[in-house]
């Protein structure tokens, strides 16, 4: 049984061969890669391994699709996501991801794929956290109901009523597809065959989404504007509360945030958060909700692409 990934990526060169390795690693046995800028340098590194399907996403790759390069990122996502599933089919399963994600699993993914019946169409990772400032510390994905709620307002409790799962990113997860489905179209976090959402995704439990939303205060703070304005904080995005139940979308908690206390007010939200600090680890601890895991990133770089530059 094997499985292949798609990833959409606007990054530094480091950090998509960082993606690369790793998931070569794992066992993927197709990497497809759409780089969205003119990003030389990690197109001939990525080209030179044979597990790497990479293609620069420039006019003629968007006039191949139907068009113009689409001006949100999340569409250009959705439509090379497609693209990678529909081409000849390489492998069993595919995953669409972003680069600051990792699949991590104490055993073979495919291992997992395999167990699954001939008619399991697909299959759900969770995600965990990063603690910004740590490279091992995440916060594990609470399953939805009443303790979920209960637990992130004890974690968070000046900010937890506004985060959905006590994430401040997604806690949807990606999605592995079996591939040869007909007429089917990908989604960041779904898959739709005739218009229709793909229904009965199985949950892999012990598989975990590792996502390096915010690697640090200053990282965070870079893509922030961005993310308010066309990313995972944007203004359409819904509440994790109901607006009644006092509950404010991300977008509208930041927008007062910096309107009433400025630089602080985002800095008390990092700190209670996101941040990697002894009191963060040991709330997440009393819950069952620390995960370390070590990714090892570098190394397996230089495994699986030693001409890459240091």
């Amino acid at each position: 049984m094997t499985w292949g990934l798609s990833s959409t990526i606007l990054a530094r060169t480091a950090d998509i061969l960082r993606f690369a390795a790793h998931h070569i690693e794992m066992g993927a046995h197709r990497l497809y890669i759409y780089l969205d800028d003119d990003n030389q340098t990690a197109f001939n590194l990525l080209k030179g391994h044979p597990k790497v399907r990479v293609q620069i996403c420039d006019a003629a790759h968007w006039k191949k699709l139907g068009g113009r390069r689409p001006f949100k990122h999340q569409a250009r996502q959705t439509m090379n996501a497609t693209h990678a599933y529909n081409r000849g089919a390489e492998v069993d399963w595919l995953i669409h991801m972003d680069a600051d994600e990792f699949l991590v699993s104490d055993q073979p993914v495919s291992d997992h794929l395999n167990a699954l019946g001939d008619s399991q169409r697909l299959a759900r990772i969770r995600p965990m956290e990063l603690l910004g400032g740590s490279d091992s510390a995440f916060k594990a994905f609470l399953p939805a109901g009443k303790d979920r709620r209960r637990t992130v307002r004890a974690l968070y409790p000046t900010f937890g009523q506004h985060l959905a799962g006590g994430f401040l990113s997604h806690v949807a997860g990606k999605l592995f597809v079996r591939t040869g489905l007909p007429d089917t179209q990908i989604r960041i976090h779904n898959a739709f065959q005739n218009d229709a959402i793909l229904p009965n995704a199985i949950e892999l439990p012990d598989i975990a989404l590792a996502h390096c939303h915010a690697k640090s205060w200053d990282a965070w703070r870079a893509a922030y504007a961005y993310r308010l304005d066309k990313g995972s904080y944007r203004a359409e995005l819904k509440s994790a509360t109901k607006p009644e139940n006092g509950g404010m979308t991300l977008h509208d908690l930041f927008t007062y945030l910096e309107a009433n206390e400025g630089e602080n007010g985002l800095r008390a939200f990092y700190d209670e958060v996101i941040g990697d600090s002894p009191d963060m680890r040991a709330r997440l601890q009393a819950h069952g909700a620390l995960r370390i895991v070590d990714l090892d990133l570098d190394t397996k770089v230089a495994r699986h692409f030693p001409d890459a530059p240091v």
